[in-house]
């Protein structure tokens, strides 16, 4: 039954340093600020994965609780970085990211750039049906943004008013791939 539980088992170290890395993360959270586990684009998202590892690791293996805190310090200095620079130099962050991608442009399916971002359109089917779309007719757009998420704008009016998506809302927005 060793595989259960062993007495060997750091139980104890675990518990504390389980409470300890929880402490460093809210302290360096609220440091850096709410956007240290925001997943705006690809990046913060392995950011945040890559997060959870080191904190696994740490708990779990021989990396010392300062070395886990010092790793999770550092990745979140360069989200912070990386956000703080993508602000002041739009060149990187059309390098470092994808811009959002149009999958549906009204009730017309754009089969060419579901086909560029690899998504079948069983899954975008899938999607219309989550944001409980039961007519093309009620799509106002569809986009891949640059997170890998998928948003439905639509609408449940016949309004034509309603019917109309605000310019900047589908700013930066790609139409080609």
């Amino acid at each position: 039954m060793d595989w259960i539980y062993d007495a060997k088992d750091p139980l104890v170290e675990t518990l504390l340093g389980s409470l300890m890395i929880f402490i460093a993360v809210i302290i360096l959270t609220r440091i850096i600020g709410l956007r240290s586990f925001a997943k705006f684009t690809a990046y913060d998202f392995a950011f945040t994965v890559a997060i959870g590892s080191i904190i696994s690791s740490t708990l779990t293996s021989s990396t010392t609780i300062v070395h886990g805190s010092v790793a999770i310090a550092s990745l979140l200095v360069l989200t912070y970085i990386f956000s703080t620079l993508q602000k002041k130099i739009p060149m990187l962050s059309s390098t470092i990211s994808n811009d959002p991608l149009l999958l549906m442009k009204g009730a017309t399916i754009l089969n060419e750039n579901l086909k560029h971002a690899r998504i079948e359109k069983s899954q975008l089917m899938a999607k219309l049906r989550e944001a409980n779309v039961y007519k093309f007719d009620q799509v106002l757009a569809v986009v891949l943004e640059s997170t890998g998420d998928i948003s439905v704008l639509h609408t449940t009016s016949d309004d034509e008013e309603a019917s109309k998506i605000a310019d900047e809302i589908l700013k930066g927005v790609r139409e080609k791939p």
